[in-house]
């Protein structure tokens, strides 16, 4: 051992087996929240907008107000907290899914036990998570709306406060309670859409060849119409698993949002389902309501937000098998 260094090669490679969840997590999603971080601030503006707008005219307009800060206002709020969300998150999943192997529980070589073994990970981690995430991801949409924000109080905004003034803004009028405004409907969602999540990831790893003891195993034959390179099968199941659980959550983290911009900007509370019956109703209520324009209105923002699955989970999956291989292989 050398004496400049407490720990030697072994040692450190020891506690990067040790904590292989952790440091999988924090690289892979550093890397996947920067390249979607400009979608989901899209996603935000789209969901609370009155009138429809498409994307590319939507980020035209934010780059001609804002410019290329105002696609990663708020960044700062993700970064710092992406080590505990993420890593706990996986931590968790993991751990629970370990407790599960152990006491050989659900433990057969089907994709039924193998996506319920994940789902049931998913909500433990979700529920857990949704404490310490949410004044975060509260902060990050006060950041995300100043603009909007500031038009409904009737405030021309020239220079948008920082992050830590956010902060200290919402605690001045509303306390630590004010950080976790909109806290039941961000623990519905984390907890139902990390279960789906990973119900749908783990299960479809395993049709994919992916053995229970975290191995990956040759497509099976009877999927020889899906031309599916093993090293793109994390890619293509995160992205779907992201995309078909965000989808079904989509309209409780609508709900959430125009909620809490409605508490930040001081107007009078709304509950989830009148909240709910006014989005699908529209802005105007003498106007006819179709059900598939209440259900357009809903999902509005859903494309980007699917794009922003794609790239975000993809990446995610991606870098966290490839981190993982590389500390199986450290000797």
């Amino acid at each position: 051992m050398d004496g400049n260094h407490p720990y030697s090669a072994a040692q450190f490679n020891e506690a990067l087996r040790r904590n292989k969840a952790v440091v999988c997590a924090l690289s892979a999603s550093y890397i996947s929240t920067f390249a979607g971080y400009p979608l989901d601030s899209l996603k935000s503006r789209m969901q609370t907008m009155k009138t429809p707008i498409t994307v590319p005219k939507l980020a035209g307009l934010v780059y001609r107000e804002e410019g290329i800060a105002g696609f990663y206002r708020g960044l700062a709020i993700p970064i710092v907290t992406i080590s505990f969300v993420r890593a706990a998150s996986f931590t968790i999943y993991t751990e629970t899914k370990e407790s599960f192997r152990a006491h050989n529980y659900l433990n057969r070589e089907r994709i039924l036990d193998a996506a319920l073994v994940g789902g049931i990970g998913g909500a433990m981690s979700g529920s857990l998570i949704s404490f310490g995430s949410a004044p975060f991801e509260l902060v990050k949409v006060r950041r995300q709306l100043e603009y909007a924000i500031a038009a409904s109080k009737g405030i021309t905004l020239v220079k948008p406060p920082s992050t830590l003034g956010a902060v200290k803004d919402i605690f001045k009028t509303n306390g630590i309670r004010g950080l976790y405004t909109g806290f039941r409907l961000h623990f519905m969602r984390d907890t139902l859409g990390t279960a789906l999540y990973f119900f749908e990831y783990d299960g479809m790893r395993h049709l994919l060849g992916r053995q229970r003891n975290g191995e990956q195993g040759p497509t099976p034959a009877w999927l020889w119409w899906l031309p599916i390179h093993p090293s793109l099968v994390p890619f293509v199941c995160g992205s779907f698993s992201g995309v078909t659980s965000w989808a079904l959550i989509y309209p409780l983290d609508v709900v959430k949002t125009k909620i809490q911009q409605r508490a930040l900007a001081g107007e009078r509370y709304r509950g989830m389902m009148e909240t709910l019956h006014r989005l699908i109703r529209g802005p105007d209520p003498a106007a006819p309501k179709p059900i598939l324009a209440g259900i357009a209105r809903i999902y509005r923002g859903l494309g980007v937000s699917a794009l922003r699955s794609v790239t975000t989970h993809g990446l995610l999956w991606t870098f966290y098998d490839i981190t993982g291989e590389y500390i199986d292989r450290l000797s």
